[in-house]
């Protein structure tokens, strides 16, 4: 018996998406399997008529609707000898019908049983030596041969194997189109096991159970508190960072705050009167927005650990983004509580609503010079990128001091007070300070150095990535480049010989505003690999409009914390034949 057509397959983008039937065949083989499927297999009883005169032989196939086709083709075998022919034709057809019918039958029990995976059988198919599999919605999908055709590039598809696509793609709106769901619909292999389609509810006292659910592409370097970074090949794929992938340094578990409920209380001065704000009383401020490149003072310690040994979480290159950020000025709120410039020194103190199981918040503070000076643009910023603040980034309420280290961006705000000194919190007197490379911990006198403010002016290689293969005739080199204290950045220096000769880069991004260029210049550079060169020994510098430059290496400015790692990055690469 003749196997039933298979329903009408849809189109787009210039390729067939089929039902799924284990792993995708290969493109020639699909498309004369849905050739003969449409022309022959559904009237092939119809399309076979024997004349009676021997001179002719007429076999005919047209599709179910003929009004779908302009023309029903037809097949003409004259003389004695070439019915002999056309019986062999004949006989060919009923042999692929019979095996196509097979298929048929294989590729229905297959929509009807769909294999299940369980996601931890997902993870484990994370490389091209186990094949690469990822998972949208319930489905399962192997795309093992797609990877190296994916439009953005491999590296960007093997960042979710082995995981879900749904991070990646609310990244990029071009997914959401229907051909890429019709494309990815011929690698699927089956669905995610029952179990695993939700999430687990149960609560238990870890102070961080209620944290929020984070990005699979950040690449994680502690779980309890969270803290991690973009992957480079992400990190300048845009000149604003977008939210979910903007680096997450926290210090402690992350609030669940109620917006309704939360208040905002500013101390007054002697004399004066104390604020207690609610969101809608800082909307009332007049609205003010800029764009800052915050960086966390560990920025790149990985590359002080390999000098020495130091103390703090190994961030790579990827301790740094940027967004737009809007919400009241520090300054009108100052003033509205009654806070003027003195002639004494004086900080404004920060206080998060996050706290350790003793009550002890995260504490920071900045000069009130700073605070109160309208041109260094201090914001207590309630929107991240136009949206509210995300939880990890310190919703409802943070501080943003552009050109200064992360540290003093207090999240979750609390409390704004101004004293005499600066914030007695741990983080402010014990630790993101600077010392010399002779110091260690037997010998270190926290009160002897200053607090970090600014940040020195530095630079990465985000692409190639360490280790790489490029192709030979010209490489493309792109990175970042930025300086603290709102210097902007006039100059990023590039070699491919560990520092012998330099190629200047192009600077992308936008302009920067003399001593308030708070955000990152974004820069590459596309030039010729010098013929017979097997490796290369790529290396970057960034100037900014003090002329200030970046040392050569780490072991000069090497300290027992990993703070204010700024040598020049190194990336070693390798060249194809």
């Amino acid at each position: 018996m003749l196997a039933p057509p298979l329903r009408q397959q849809s189109l787009g983008a210039g390729r067939v998406s089929q039902p799924p039937c284990g792993r995708r065949t290969r493109t020639r083989t699909r498309s004369v399997t849905m050739l003969l499927h449409r022309a022959v297999i559904p009237h092939l009883r119809q399309a076979c008529r024997l004349k009676s005169a021997p001179s002719r032989l007429y076999i005919r196939a047209c599709s179910t609707d003929d009004s779908l086709q302009p023309q029903c083709p037809s097949l003409a075998f004259s003389g004695d000898n070439s019915s002999t022919g056309g019986w062999k034709v004949m006989g060919t057809l009923l042999g692929l019908g019979a095996v196509l019918a097979y298929h048929d039958h294989r590729c229905r029990a297959t929509q009807e049983s769909p294999h299940v995976y369980t996601r931890e059988e997902v993870r484990s198919h994370s490389s091209p030596e186990t094949r690469i599999w990822v998972t949208l919605g319930c489905e399962v999908f192997d795309v093992t041969e797609f990877v190296d055709l994916h439009p953005g590039g491999p590296s960007k598809l093997m960042l979710a194997a082995g995981g879900p696509l749904e991070p990646f793609w609310a990244l990029y709106a071009v997914h959401n189109q229907p051909h890429v769901r019709e494309m990815l619909a011929q690698y699927k292999i089956g669905e995610l096991s029952p179990e695993d389609k939700v999430t687990s509810t149960l609560k238990t006292s870890d102070p961080y159970i209620d944290d929020p659910v984070r990005h699979p592409a950040l690449k994680v370097n502690s779980q309890r508190p969270f803290n991690a970074e973009p992957p480079p090949e992400l990190l300048t794929e845009n000149y604003i960072t977008p939210n979910p992938i903007f680096f997450t340094r926290n210090h402690l578990p992350v609030p669940n705050l109620d917006p309704e409920t939360y208040r905002l209380h500013v101390v007054g001065p002697p004399g004066g009167q104390s604020l207690c704000l609610s969101l809608d009383d800082l909307y009332k401020f007049p609205k003010h927005e800029i764009t800052v490149t915050l960086q966390c003072a560990g920025n790149r310690r990985s590359e002080m650990t390999q000098f020495k040994e130091v103390r703090g979480l190994e961030w790579n290159i990827g301790a740094i983004s940027t967004a737009r950020w809007a919400g009241a000025r520090l300054c009108d709120v100052l003033a509205k509580a009654g806070h003027q410039l003195c002639e004494t020194e004086a900080h404004v103190c920060f206080e998060g609503l996050d706290s350790d199981p003793t009550g002890t918040a995260y504490g920071a503070s900045i000069p009130l010079a700073r605070a109160m000076d309208p041109e260094a643009e201090v914001l207590l910023a309630y929107e991240m990128n136009g949206q509210p603040l995300p939880r990890d980034h310190g919703f409802p309420v943070r501080v943003v001091v552009p050109g200064v280290v992360g540290a003093r961006h207090v999240k979750w705000l609390g409390k704004v007070s101004v004293e005499p000194e600066e914030s007695y919190s741990h983080w402010q007197r014990r630790d993101y300070k600077g010392f010399s490379p002779s110091v260690d911990w037997d010998t270190v006198d926290f009160d002897s150095a200053p607090s970090i403010q600014e940040l020195p002016v530095q630079s990465a290689i985000t692409e190639p990535k360490d280790g790489e293969t490029v192709q030979s005739g010209e490489v493309t080199i792109k990175g970042y480049a930025w300086s603290g204290g709102g210097r902007a950045v006039v100059r990023v220096d590039v070699s491919l010989d560990g520092g012998l000769t330099w190629h200047v880069a192009e600077l992308d991004g936008e302009e920067q505003r003399p001593r308030k260029a708070w955000a990152w210049r974004l820069w590459q550079l596309q030039a010729p690999v010098p013929a017979g060169r097997k490796e290369l020994n790529i290396v970057c510098k960034a100037i900014d409009d003090s002329y200030n430059v970046q040392p050569d290496t780490v072991a000069p400015i090497w300290n027992l914390r990993g703070v204010l790692s700024n040598a020049w990055h190194r990336v070693h690469v390798h060249v194809a034949p």
